[in-house]
């Protein structure tokens, strides 16, 4: 028990060449180091345990071995190398600026910076995680960075190299380490299992070194658990159940079901994983990375993009020959959305079932090209659709009206209902006048019967609500009123009209006009409205197209009037005119004289001190 040492201990590097995953830089400081080109300060950034305090060490082992190899690597027999080795050099330094970080700490490292080394060429100062130092502590370590003594050599170690001063990195050579690939992790893995004498399955090793995340301090510590966990036999099965990783077989059990849109099986498998106490947002997750992986394995040029075992990477070709690319571009889509989305969702499980189920959807015939939102919704043209129900009921009518012509007349019935005579009078659906002006594009005509307006033969009825120049989504009455019989003003108690009359039941008129007209429906209420006499009324607008638009409807308006008011005698008329403004703005002339008739005292104030208007 006392002589056991952590993998990430043990087998730590001691030589450039036992570096994993950085060959660019150990060779780097290599050549460096032969041709005596070094710098007097060094920082080496990266994420954690890639390397850097490592490298730093062999560094300055390096440095000062007394008889380099020819592969530009330490002796490990010289008394430099020896102490270093046995932990009791004085010429190597390490400093922990994250419990060291005060400017008093920084300046007992100056005064030790003066002190010559007694044992080789060079004193090396190591400090890690040097961010952690405070900006009053970098202020007083800038001078003796800068200007060192020639045996002094600063090695910065951080991983969050934002957070250093400029002035800082601009006195230090920056070398930036980086995350060590996953086949480099499982190599090392190998090797360290070898010497152990630990079976492993490549899958196993495989799972650890993607759950490192590049750093091989992790892999190691990792690997420690695990061979605790399964007794010194890494398998596959036992690795997963010890760290609470997703086995593959679940996404490629899902992708299937996708893929045959079986979205209850789908939801099953679902419900097998959250029970089992996976989080759902990595399920989410790492269904995303399995659609990546699928993508990148159906082209032999990017399948080395594919980091997995042997056997797992056959799993992955087999099934991307199965599945359609359009289907992954979506699927990524949709789970991206959702690992987005997931933070802000108050039913988690619901989004994710959501997800599941669009999923299942993508490889359906209705299918939309929307980034797999959903069924296609199609979107027919209502416009053309209209048209061709006019056109067709228009020919119908025609057909019917020769069908009349041809048959032998019959005697006609003494009473005929109104609207059965309205209906034969006219035609199913009206021509649009091709000099008339339109609006926008050409709206199809819309069929008066609609609007339950009777043929008129002084003024034209409403044919099409397009020449009001407005869109709408779905035709609708101006004013829904019944169908009435001809009645003769005559013979009705016709009451008298008046000025308040009149435009109150114009404003009423204006309030049942349907949303689709608001526009017209908000300016017809500042229109003036005058009775003229006893039965003729002024309607006063603006300009032309005011008045085409009150045109049109004025057959709608002498109707409602009459009947609102009780007067069958009443006949409105649109005239233009430029209503005068109820308010004017005055000239600064004007509102000086205005001013002098209120207060006649302001021109004689003005002639007192010889003011003049602008």
């Amino acid at each position: 028990m006392e002589d056991y040492i952590v993998s990430a201990r043990k087998y730590r590097p001691s030589t450039f060449e036992s570096v994993i995953g950085q060959k660019a830089l150990t060779t780097t400081l290599k050549n460096a180091i032969a041709t005596g080109k070094l710098a007097q300060a060094y920082l080496f950034c990266g994420p954690r345990g890639v390397g850097k305090t490592t490298c730093a060490r062999i560094f300055a082992k390096t440095i000062n071995c007394q008889n380099i190899t020819a592969e530009g690597e330490a002796c490990n027999e010289c008394e430099s190398c020896r102490a270093f080795n046995e932990q009791r050099s004085f010429n190597i330094h390490e400093l922990d600026a994250a419990s060291n970080n005060s400017v008093e700490d920084i300046r007992q490292l100056v005064e030790q910076v003066r002190i010559p080394p007694q044992i080789g060429k060079y004193k090396v100062y190591i400090i890690d995680e040097v961010h952690m130092l405070s900006t009053a502590a970098f202020n007083a370590f800038l001078k003796t960075l800068e200007e060192p003594p020639r045996h002094a050599i600063f090695i910065l170690a951080t991983t969050e190299k934002q957070k250093i001063l400029p002035t800082i990195l601009s006195r230090c050579q920056i070398y930036d380490f980086n995350r060590i690939g996953v086949e480099d992790i499982i190599e090392h893995l190998a090797s360290v299992a070898q010497r152990e004498g630990i079976s492993y399955e490549p899958e196993a090793l495989n799972v650890i070194a993607q759950k490192a995340d590049g750093g091989m301090r992790d892999a190691l510590s990792i690997f420690d658990q695990v061979v605790s966990f399964t007794q010194g036999n890494i398998t596959y099965q036992r690795v997963i159940e010890n760290l609470n990783v997703l086995d593959y077989e679940y996404y490629f059990r899902l992708t299937d079901y996708l893929l045959q849109g079986k979205v209850a099986d789908s939801l099953l498998l679902l419900n097998n994983v959250l029970n089992k106490g996976f989080d759902a947002s990595n399920f989410i997750n790492g269904l995303g990375s399995h659609f990546r992986d699928l993508l990148v394995s159906k082209d032999a040029a990017t399948v080395s993009l594919l980091e997995v075992g042997a056997n797992t990477r056959e799993r992955y070709k087999d099934q991307a020959q199965r599945t359609p690319t359009p289907f992954l571009y979506k699927a990524m889509k949709l789970c991206s959305d959702c690992s987005l989305n997931y933070r802000n969702a108050r039913n988690k499980r619901f989004l994710i079932e959501c997800t599941l189920i669009q999923l299942a959807q993508l490889t359906q015939p209705d299918n939309d090209s929307s980034g797999g939102r959903g069924p296609k919704q199609a979107l027919k043209p209502i416009f053309n659709q209209a048209a061709n129900a006019a056109t067709a009921q228009q020919t119908a009518g025609n057909q019917t009206v020769a069908t009349k012509a041809t048959a032998p007349q019959q005697a006609e019935p003494k009473q005929t209902a109104p609207e059965q005579t309205a209906t034969q009078q006219q035609p199913a659906a009206p021509q649009q006048d091709p000099a008339s002006p339109t609006y926008g594009n050409p709206r199809p005509m819309v069929n008066p019967d609609r609007f339950q307006l009777k043929p008129e033969k002084k003024t034209p009825t409403i044919t099409s609500i397009s020449q009001l120049g407005v869109s709408i989504r779905k035709a609708k009455p101006v004013v829904e009123t019944p169908v009435e019989e001809e009645i003769d003003p005559h013979l009705q108690e016709n009451r008298p009209l008046t000025q308040e009359g009149v435009v109150a039941s114009w404003e009423r008129f204006a309030q049942q006009l349907p949303h689709e007209l608001v526009a017209l429906k908000n300016r017809m209420p500042k229109m003036r409205v005058t009775l003229i006499d006893n039965t003729q009324v002024e309607i006063c607008v603006e300009n032309e197209l005011n008045a085409k638009q009150i045109n049109e409807m004025l057959a709608d308006i002498r109707r409602f009037m009459r009947k609102d008011l009780q007067n069958y005698l009443l006949e409105p008329h649109v005239v233009v005119k430029e209503l005068e403004l109820s308010v004017r703005s005055l000239s600064r002339y004007e509102q000086y004289l205005k001013m002098i008739e209120i207060n006649p005292w302001l021109q004689q104030l003005q002639k007192n001190l010889g003011l003049e208007l602008d």
